[in-house]
């Protein structure tokens, strides 16, 4: 299958009806908000903003310092953890409601019960296996595909007579170079295709990469050679982790998002196939997993860490109290966890 044969011309047709009729959709992203999903959700709000719509983003989580330029400062946005009222309130005024990143409404936590008791007709586009079909009257997903911003990239040429506005194309480049790391993972002719147009179209990828890249502050520089040099654990079974404690992030103030990539550069090492990093949160750690072709990163999230994902990207929990007595035990468990699954 081509990574674009998910969508088909009566969906769409379908889709044209429903925004026609639609005064006030809501775009939903999936908690801790990474460049795809602020990128995707911004650019469909902007095209339906665009048509006159009063089209809002809600997300559970509020994203991290270094990525809240992408959401456009016109287009309504509101979050879950600093205004939990407003955020529910405007999913139960929405007449048209849009799951973007997210395979199920469970990835949007606090935010589910009111997205599912919506009687609005409800939209998914996404690109995660398994997908929650059920749960919406439309769904534009296939994980043959590089991104969510791809999925909406190629939904907004179907959908769109005139040339978009150059902040809607901007927030897609970004999703999708984040989400494959610049094109390091999860790449398919499409999306090259879609960079390629884009770079047309006339957006500055350069500046982009500016933004995405180079504008961290010095401590996130420091955490990340610390984190390396003390704190990776490479393995004779070709993996490696790293924990990443509340004392170490308070030690280099670390900001939400600064650990973001950290996880690839053990995959730097030759004979390391398969990655992990452990982010120690308010009872659980988040669970970051990376890997080379051949080694599944995703079935190791959905086996070990309560998660799931990509072949080779992939993510879940590891919770104090149910799966480790304390936040103590993480490293044995990780290690028994990487031997027993690559012996």
């Amino acid at each position: 299958m081509q990574p674009m044969d998910f969508i088909r011309k009566e969906n769409i047709q379908t889709l044209e009806q429903w925004i026609a009729r639609a005064a006030s959709p809501v775009v939903l992203g999936h908690t801790h908000p990474d460049g795809d999903a602020l990128g995707a959700t911004a650019a469909l709000a902007l095209y339906l903003r665009g048509l006159g719509k009063d089209a809002a983003v809600v997300f559970p989580d509020s994203p991290a310092d270094n990525l809240r330029f992408i959401l456009p400062a016109h287009v309504p946005c509101l979050f879950q953890d600093t205004d939990p009222d407003a955020a529910v309130q405007r999913i139960q005024q929405a007449d048209l409601i849009f799951l973007v990143d997210a395979n199920a409404f469970s990835r949007i936590e606090g935010l589910q019960d009111a997205a599912s008791a919506s009687s609005a007709p409800k939209v998914l586009m996404d690109h995660h296996l398994n997908p929650d079909l059920d749960s919406f009257g439309l769904a534009f997903t296939t994980p043959n595909i590089s991104s969510a911003s791809e999925v909406v990239y190629w939904i907004l040429k179907e959908l769109m007579e005139e040339a978009p506005s150059s902040s809607m194309w901007d927030s897609l480049m970004i999703g999708m170079t984040t989400d494959t790391n610049n094109f390091a993972n999860s790449v398919f002719p499409s999306t090259f295709r879609m960079a390629s147009e884009l770079i047309e179209a006339g957006v500055d990828r350069d500046a982009l990469l500016q933004q995405i890249y180079w504008s961290y502050r010095e401590n996130r520089v420091r955490l990340m050679g610390y984190m390396q040099s003390e704190e990776l654990h490479v393995l004779p079974n070709g993996t490696a982790y790293m924990i990443l404690t509340k004392d170490i992030q308070e030690r280099f103030d670390m900001l939400d998002g600064e650990s973001e990539g950290l996880v690839n550069v053990p995959l730097a090492i030759k004979k390391v196939k398969l990655s992990v990093l452990l982010k120690e949160d308010d009872g659980h750690f988040r669970v970051s997993a990376r890997s080379k072709k051949g080694t599944s990163a995703q079935q190791l999230a959905r086996q070990y860490f309560h998660g799931g994902g990509h072949e080779n990207a992939a993510g879940g929990k590891l919770f104090i109290g149910q799966d480790i007595a304390s936040a103590q035990a993480a490293p044995a468990y990780v290690e028994q966890v990487l031997k027993a699954f690559l012996p």
